[in-house]
């Protein structure tokens, strides 16, 4: 009897450790993220892209797909339906979304673009200079884009009676064809979306006229990572490690960006590396290496600066309540100052 019971004793000890080591290597096993950008593949999507083709993701324990996007306002949508993990949009779309939905609010874990790109896009020829040239005329823009969502916020400051301008939807890969072709006299969308998406279509560079959100008194910030709450507060290690990956992401692109862009063209055969190089360097030198974040590091958030970009979108919007800067941004994943300063950008 007491030999049967050694065996049983030696097999249940046998059988924990088998337990162990598996719950060990599932531990160590990267946790599949899910996520989207805002738009079709362009040169600041390689944040990502090159950590996921690199392994820094994986170093990180994770196991990340990337998808492209339709718009902040749509991958808003998927993320808070929980379609995606974490999404990169743009963070007043995002904060229109949390008035509008606070039982299905989002948050934003890292800040990207420290000023937006948001902008009116014209041609010459359609004689329009400045913003109040917008009165009586016909814009065109995706119902999702960030930018159409945030032009009551630019009409507001600029004296422009929101029912004085006429919108056309069109679908994304159609905006800059639309403008081109005459059928509106303008459109909104990223300076860098717009110009180059243009200037691939044919158009010269001096023909193009952009009125940026930020020249003209809107100067909230920009696009950032954002996840749902309850998946924060859940996964806070996947959270940190995809944080912590993106700021490699972005420097490694910034240091060297045709390797970067490279890896954008694997994931799409008409991905032209030299347009998106320009773009990324427009990019760079306008919305994201900004003297705050070449002082501060980047993913740097100014809380007195959200919460005056919360209150400007309150006031345009009228929300009903207005969220605070704790419940639209957390800077409670940044890796230390040091590993996050930003290299010197050589376009």
């Amino acid at each position: 009897m007491p030999m049967r019971r050694g065996k049983l004793l030696h097999v249940f000890a046998a059988a924990i450790s088998i337990a162990a080591v598996c719950a060990a290597h599932a531990a160590d096993a990267p946790k599949n993220v899910k996520f989207v950008v805002d738009w079709a593949y362009q040169g600041n999507h390689a944040f990502w892209s090159k950590p996921i083709a690199d392994g820094t993701f994986k170093k990180l324990g994770l196991n990340v797909t990337m998808d492209r996007g339709y718009g902040s306002g749509d991958t808003i949508i998927k993320i808070a339906a929980g379609t995606y993990d974490i999404g990169f949009a743009d963070i007043n779309a995002m904060i229109k979304f949390d008035a509008d939905h606070p039982d299905q609010r989002l948050i934003a874990v890292y800040q990207v673009f420290d000023r937006t790109p948001n902008a009116v896009i014209t041609l010459k020829k359609s004689g329009i200079t400045k913003p109040q040239d917008l009165v009586g005329k016909t814009l065109g823009a995706p119902v999702a884009d960030s930018s159409r969502l945030m032009f009551p916020v630019f009409a507001k400051l600029n004296h422009i009676d929101l029912n004085s301008v006429h919108w056309q939807t069109v679908a994304p890969n159609l905006r800059e064809a639309v403008l081109v072709k005459g059928q509106v006299d303008a459109i909104t969308g990223f300076t860098t979306t717009s110009i180059f998406n243009l200037i691939a279509a044919g158009v010269p560079r001096e023909n193009i006229v952009a009125m940026p959100f930020a020249k003209y008194g809107v100067n909230p910030y920009g696009s950032v990572v954002l996840v749902r709450p309850d998946f924060m507060k859940a996964h806070p290690d996947i959270v940190k490690a995809f944080v912590k990956g993106t700021i490699e992401g972005e420097i490694s692109s910034i240091k060297d960006p045709i390797p970067a862009l490279e890896t954008l063209k694997a994931r799409d055969a008409f991905f032209n590396v030299k347009l998106e190089k320009d773009r990324l360097s427009m990019l760079l030198e306008d919305d994201v290496l900004t003297p705050e974040v070449k002082a501060n590091g980047l993913g740097y958030v100014d809380p007195a600066r959200m919460k005056q970009t919360i209150e400007a979108n309150a006031e345009v919007y009228g929300f009903k309540t207005v969220p605070t800067v704790d419940e639209v941004s957390t800077s409670q994943f940044l890796p230390p100052k040091s590993e996050r300063m930003p290299p010197a950008w050589k376009p």
